[in-house]
């Protein structure tokens, strides 16, 4: 009997080892693997971070530059059109704007509200301000407003002068002399103070010189 008492103390032992040996295996398992998984994790956490990262930067650059580009390439095509419009134009015609010719009651609206005839008539050897001045002045000042205003000179014997004209769209080709703002209607051969319209109370005599109308030179 002896014998069968050892071998069954024997066999308990080696249970209880096995059994021991079990657990301990599994505990060292849980820990390893616990440990295993969270080293892993961080290390792959890193890594796929990192490569996440640069594919994401470079998609989203080049996403992100193309849309860029585009938007900036529409708002910069809308601007520099405007802008290179406005200089075409510009260079083109030399101004904003295109003139136009008046009507017969624009041209005197215009020339009633333009205060050129208020300057004073000087014709010193300093500070001249005579007939070309005055003409200069209205048509300068019709071009501000778009209107169509013509230099016009006249020629005298030896001598000349300077009225404006505005070619109307419903009564045609009309003078004014820029000092009065009268209405002129010129003609070869006719003495200038003759072919003046006086404004109501005015009359002109003739002047001490033969201001006999050779020639009508109208510039545009």
């Amino acid at each position: 009997m002896s014998w069968i008492k050892w071998a069954l103390v024997s066999l308990a032992i080696l249970v209880f080892v096995s059994a021991g040996g079990y657990g301990v295996y599994y505990v060292a398992y849980a820990m390893g693997d616990t440990e295993g998984y969270g080293r892993g994790y961080s290390t792959g956490q890193d890594i796929g971070y990192s490569a996440g990262e640069q594919v994401g930067y470079d998609d989203g650059y080049i996403s992100g530059k193309a849309e860029g580009y585009d938007e900036g390439y529409d708002l910069g095509q809308a601007d520099g059109y405007d802008e290179g419009y406005d200089q075409g134009l510009e260079a083109g015609f030399g101004h904003g704007y295109v003139l136009r010719d008046p009507t017969y009651e624009e041209a005197v609206a215009f020339l009633k509200r333009d205060k050129t005839s208020d300057n004073e008539y000087n014709d010193d050897d300093y500070g001249v301000y005579v007939c070309t001045h005055f003409s200069r002045d209205v048509c300068n000042n019709a071009e501000a407003e778009g209107l169509r205003c013509a230099l016009v000179h006249l020629l005298y014997q030896g001598a000349g002068h300077a009225i404006i004209a505005f070619d109307t769209v419903d009564e045609g080709l009309v003078y004014f002399d820029a000092i009065t703002d009268e209405v002129v209607i010129p003609e070869v051969g006719k003495r200038y103070y003759k072919c003046i319209e006086p404004r109501e109370g005015y009359y002109y005599l003739p002047p001490d010189f033969d201001d006999t109308i050779l020639d009508i030179l109208v510039i545009w």
